[in-house]
């Protein structure tokens, strides 16, 4: 069954790779980016030129979509920022008009409940590159859960740029010792677009790597 698809933070990475897959499975798309020139036309996308932290431009992006995907990212920027509990904060002033539909968030594995799982090189190179980034997803992957939303965080070990047809392997039973290695953004994306068309993660924090 075709959907219209939201997806937000669509201009790059995983999010542009999203756009595609979701195009390729004939779903309607509609991508909310700040900067859209990345996003080429094609008769089943919206493109919305706007930010996932203003209220108007995300309220235009979600509501009647039937399934939402979140790809927000900083980039190589490793600041202290407020982009994802910004986006949370928007995104929760319009649960009433998002109801049940399924969002997929991508965050990242070292997020949240995750961190105390990870091995202690992983652990070392967040303290030391990544931790307020993932201090701010962390707080972010916090708020929406505490809401009512219909949510799936969806943590991703190390991103790479291998094309690969081989799906993502799937963790959700977290344990000490645990392995989450690379995966590619193209699994990623892959995996994001199948969850929006059937989803079955949700309210659940599925963790992906390479097989």
């Amino acid at each position: 069954m075709k959907k219209t698809i939201t997806i937000v933070g669509a201009s790059a990475g995983v999010g542009l790779l999203c756009v595609r897959t979701a195009l390729e499975r004939g779903h309607q798309v509609r991508a909310l980016a700040r900067n859209t020139s990345s996003l080429s036309a094609h008769e089943h996308l919206s493109v919305i030129a706007g930010s996932a932290t203003q209220l108007q431009d995300l309220r235009t992006a979600l509501v009647g979509a039937d399934a939402i995907i979140v790809t927000l990212g900083t980039g190589m920027d490793r600041k202290p920022t407020r982009l994802y509990t910004d986006f949370a904060a928007t995104l929760l002033s319009l649960q009433s008009e998002v109801g049940r539909t399924p969002i997929q968030l991508l965050t990242g594995f070292g997020a949240g409940d995750s961190a105390q799982y990870q091995g202690a090189v992983a652990r070392l190179l967040f303290r030391l590159l990544l931790k307020a980034v993932y201090e701010n997803k962390s707080a972010m992957e916090q708020m929406i859960e505490r809401s009512a939303l219909n949510w799936s965080f969806v943590r991703p070990g190390m991103l790479t740029n291998r094309d690969t047809s081989s799906p993502a392997r799937v963790q959700t039973d977290y344990r000490l010792g645990m392995k989450v290695g690379s995966v590619s953004r193209v699994a990623v994306a892959r995996f994001l677009v199948e969850q929006a068309e059937t989803p079955s993660y949700q309210l659940h924090k599925p963790a992906l790597s390479a097989r």
